[in-house]
């Protein structure tokens, strides 16, 4: 560490020789932080001193807030430096810290979030617990300064009793964690208690669920879609997908200069975003705009995951190939400066006639709806229904608004960026994996399968180890930290959609022998499920287990659903007992309130059937076979498998991964492909033809 000459001068911290981008942020602040390490843990021991644990990430506003008032504060930085140990985690480098401590802040005080500000004793157990404090109280919560104050106090005069509390925290949080009631099944009674649940919280007006905040929540609405086809096209369930689709798409949280959505909306319409770009949210989003045009035929979904792609692979794609993790809400210090436009402004840059015309559409007004006179871009009347309204033929409205838009990015370009966190984790690299795989399948555009593949191909070789175990983190050359049931998870997901995308079989081994690992690392072989954090990963204060879908799904309900399609496609009865097993393990907990696991609930609806396994015997390259996989591709068929079995080497190749595929799919003769469809574990005749396909198919 390097320091200036003079007290308590200090020009970095131990964060400068960190990667995070989170981390760096906080590398000259005179508070002396240390990263997450035994350093900072022996030094606590040795000096008999509390430790001050902050956790956030590079794009939270409020971390930032929290920084700017008090930890580049002198004053507070004297008292953290002389009375505490200053720890600091980026949440998205250490989920399993994050996963621990936050779970820990909401069972104390009912509340969550970053930044997370945890006290505890240099043995890492905690007795206090809190989000973001104002630097001095207001507003009746108590001020960082006095709070520092307070526990050291504590710390000098009642150590006994702050002992005693965090053993109790720990322990009673441990007997939770550990607390299995498994025993009876879900079943279709619980898939359609989460349909009830998500219609009774349903907002029927803008979309989405409950009030303000609003958050995205794809999995909900992927979840209706399977309920849709479940129950006999069920229009109520989706009428809630459409509307919230296109409530999300009209509103302020989605770019329609850049594209991209942003985190959520703070208030009810959708209008008003917290301005932070994430990965996860893109990935995401743009699997429920995918299912929802390949459910409903209409091309505004498919062109919404069209502008979502076209801004991953502009904005966010690494020349490695993989893809970055966030970009911030905030520029030159304000939040969405970035993204925001004053109606002056426009009318400059595109003309009176044109700027007046893209205004309208965009409900921009000379007053503005944010602050400081300055507009949220947001579409108040669809597209047709605006063209009426102005008498212009649909077409020549969107091409006038198509290059004011061009225009206007140009310009917006020259502005200074929000931070970009270009940090690469396995995790949500493989929900993008995924989502482009899937993006392939139903549009299909080649650069989303090449991306997807070069994406897959760079985790495989620059993030795995030489047994073939996974790191979680890449920056700049340098790996860190082994992976998580996240990464494991969900690049598997992202490996099976790549193989059902390009038929390569190594993306099939490889996830066969990913899942295999997963299953070795990190199932819980006593009480069922998988932990969190695997055996390769650092001991902390408990082993977490969680099932609860929040804003990215949990590793337990993607592991389920890669185990029943993986199953599938290999034969492999095991990986299905597994995934029934870990469904059961989290049965009490899901059954009351199955809409709080809407991951969970596509898994189960893919386990109770019907499900198909659809295996293609023909060359790949071959037109009619071309067009059958187009077919299935492009319907909505969320419970089946498919398989490929091309002639010659490559044929014995997928018999030996998927042995049952020998019997039932023989190679293919005169060139002439077959689909073989096999549903409820009873296999149909062989279909000849596109016709007979699509018969089978309806």
């Amino acid at each position: 560490m390097d320091r200036k000459e003079g007290k308590n001068k200090i020009s970095s911290n131990r964060l400068i020789h960190e990667k995070s981008p989170y981390l760096l942020q906080h590398a000259e602040n005179p508070v002396d932080w240390y990263p997450w390490g035994d350093e900072a843990f022996e030094k606590a021991k040795k000096e008999d001193k509390p430790i001050f644990l902050s956790i956030g990430y590079s794009t939270c506003h409020w971390c930032h807030v929290m920084a700017n008032e008090s930890f580049k504060d002198e004053g507070v930085a004297r008292l953290l430096n002389e009375g505490l140990i200053a720890i600091k985690v980026d949440r998205e480098e250490r989920p399993d810290i994050d996963q621990i401590y936050m779970s820990i802040c909401q069972s104390l005080t009912g509340q969550a979030g970053w930044p997370l500000s945890i006290f505890m004793t240099p043995h890492k157990k905690p007795f206090f617990a809190g989000t973001y404090f104002p630097k001095t109280s207001r507003m009746g919560i108590i001020g960082f300064t006095e709070l520092l104050m307070q526990v050291a106090e504590m710390w000098e005069k009642d150590r006994e009793k702050i002992i005693t509390f965090s053993e109790k925290i720990t322990d009673s949080f441990n007997s939770d964690i550990h607390e299995t009631q498994e025993g009876f099944s879900l079943n279709r009674k619980t898939l359609k208690l989460a349909y009830v649940q998500l219609a009774t919280n349903f907002d029927p007006k803008w979309g989405g669920f409950g009030t303000f905040p609003k958050f995205p929540t794809p999995h909900n609405l992927t979840f209706l879609l399977r309920w849709h086809k479940r129950s006999g096209a069920s229009a109520e369930a989706l009428e809630m997908v459409e509307t919230t689709l296109s409530a999300m798409k009209n509103g302020g949280v989605f770019d329609h200069i850049g594209f991209g959505f942003h985190r959520y909306s703070v208030d009810d319409k959708w209008l008003v975003p917290h301005f932070e770009k994430m990965l996860y949210d893109q990935a995401l989003l743009a699997i429920a705009y995918i299912e929802a045009y390949q459910t409903t035929k209409s091309l505004k979904y498919a062109q919404v995951a069209q502008e979502v792609f076209t801004y991953v692979l502009r904005d966010m794609t690494s020349p490695e190939g993989g893809f970055y993790s966030a970009e911030d809400a905030d520029s030159q210090g304000k939040e969405g400066l970035f993204y925001l436009w004053e109606k002056s402004e426009i009318n400059k840059e595109l003309g009176e006639e044109l700027g007046e015309l893209f205004c309208r559409f965009y409900g921009i007004s000379p007053s503005g709806n944010f602050e400081d006179s300055r507009n949220i871009l947001h579409i108040p009347v669809d597209l047709e229904i605006f063209a009426r309204q102005q008498k212009l033929p649909t077409k020549e409205l969107e091409a006038r608004l198509e290059t004011a838009r061009k225009k206007l990015f140009n310009i917006r370009e020259k502005r200074v960026h929000p931070l970009k966190d270009d940090k690469i984790l396995v995790s949500w690299n493989g929900l993008m994996i995924a989502a482009l795989a899937k993006g392939y399948q139903a549009l299909p555009d080649q650069q989303y399968a090449e991306a997807a593949m070069k994406a897959a191909d760079f985790i495989l070789q620059k993030l795995r180890k030489p047994d073939g175990t996974l790191f979680h983190r890449y920056r700049n050359g340098d790996v860190a930290y082994p992976g998580y049931l996240d990464d494991y998870a969900f690049l598997v997901w992202g490996l099976i959609e790549l193989y059902e995308s390009t038929f390569e079989i190594r993306y099939l081994k490889e996830a066969i022998a990913i899942n295999n690992d997963m299953i070795k690392f990190f199932w819980d072989e006593k009480g069922g499920g998988f932990y969190f954090a695997g055996k390769e990963n650092e001991t902390l204060i408990t082993r977490s287990k969680h099932v609860h879908d929040s804003a990215v799904p949990s590793g337990n309900s993607v592991a389920a659903l890669n185990l029943l399609r993986l199953g599938r496609m290999t034969g492999n009865s095991d990986l299905e007992m597994r995934a029934d097993q870990l469904i059961k393990t989290f049965s009490s907990k899901v059954a009351a309130y199955p809409q709080a696991y809407t991951q969970l609930m596509v898994a189960l609806d893919f386990m109770l059937g019907p499900s198909r396994e659809i295996v293609v015997s023909g060359n790949p390259n071959h037109e009619i076979t071309r067009e059958m996989i187009t077919i299935i591709h492009q319907n909505f068929l969320p419970n089946k498998v498919l398989l490929v079995r091309p002639e010659g080497k490559e044929g014995e190749k997928l018999s030996e991964l998927c042995s049952f595929i020998q019997k039932l799919a023989p190679a293919p003769m005169n060139k002439h492909p077959k689909v073989y469809v096999c549903e409820n574990y009873a296999c149909q005749m062989p279909l000849n033809n596109i016709n007979e396909l699509r018969k089978s198919l309806e």
